[in-house]
């Protein structure tokens, strides 16, 4: 099995979780399967986990700041050449079944302002992360997208949100809960 997180599940999991975590068994869980590969951060969700909320990821999980386990652990997974499955297809989803019709038709894009924002959606973190669970997939990987996001409402933005798009692609979602529940062996004592 292999899992790509996102930044909003791995900002959960310091917020909500470690605090519970007085034995660092969860925190020695997660460097594990980053170790083995199991479970990947791509290059764009580290660079906003350094950004959003005062950087409290990499505080909180030091390890992610360890130069030495960054290398050791081939982290973070660099997505700069990386290309959807079937290039062609994908970006005509992307032009169709990923877009918030409401939201494109209420705003009258035009069509140099969707191309514009077409770009930039392909290189956000989400569409990275989509990309490779397709390319880990199509490699005959069991992958799963860990997302805190929910399928509905996309704060009117142009294009709809990564569950709502793995849906589209068959790409397996989970929350965080969700994934802990799939692990054996994690036992946290919550005092």
């Amino acid at each position: 099995m292999k899992v790509v997180i996102d930044t909003n599940s791995l900002i959960s999991l310091v917020r909500y979780y470690l605090g519970f975590d007085k034995n660092d068994v969860l925190v020695n869980f997660i460097k594990e399967k980053l170790t083995s590969g199991e479970i990947i951060i791509i290059d764009e969700v580290f660079k906003e986990c350094k950004q959003v909320s005062g950087g409290i990821v990499l505080h909180n999980l030091k390890f992610l700041d360890d130069k030495e386990f960054l290398k050791s652990a081939q982290l973070p997974y660099k997505t700069d050449k990386l290309i959807a499955p079937s290039p062609e297809k994908f970006l005509r989803q992307v032009e169709s079944n990923f877009v918030n019709t409401v939201v494109k038709n209420s705003k009258n894009i035009t069509d140099v302002e969707f191309e514009r924002m077409k770009e930039e959606f392909l290189e956000s973190a989400d569409m990275k992360q989509i990309i490779l669970c397709l390319t880990l997939i199509k490699g005959g990987e069991d992958a799963f997208l860990i997302t805190e996001e929910t399928e509905g409402s996309n704060d009117n933005k142009l294009f709809k949100k990564i569950p709502a798009i793995c849906k589209i692609l068959n790409i397996n979602t989970l929350k965080l809960p969700e994934l802990l529940e799939k692990y054996e062996g994690i036992n946290i004592v919550f005092q």
